[in-house]
């Protein structure tokens, strides 16, 4: 057997009610399988990155990202954006 194991994080984002956004899953393995799965099913952007995961995975669900993500976090979310506005044309 070779390869890593595989890791996901989801985020939500709710500009009206939260200051940051927030981890809502997280998860190793199958957990992570099944976070990618329900992303896909509801066309979620996913987006790779591997050290942010592994930041991300430190926190507590439900957990405001601390300020020393807020520019990976939001790299990621213009990301998202991006994919969103192309989509829409």
């Amino acid at each position: 057997m070779s390869g890593k194991i595989k890791k996901a994080v989801a985020l939500r984002y709710d500009k009206e009610a939260d200051s940051a956004p927030r981890v809502v899953a997280k998860g190793r393995g199958n957990v992570a399988e099944k976070i990618l799965q329900i992303a896909r099913e509801y066309n979620i952007p996913l987006k790779e990155d591997p050290i942010l995961v592994d930041a991300l995975s430190t926190l507590d669900l439900y957990q405001e990202i601390p300020p020393e993500l807020y520019k990976a976090v939001a790299e990621v979310l213009a990301f998202v954006y991006r994919l969103t506005q192309r989509e829409l044309k």
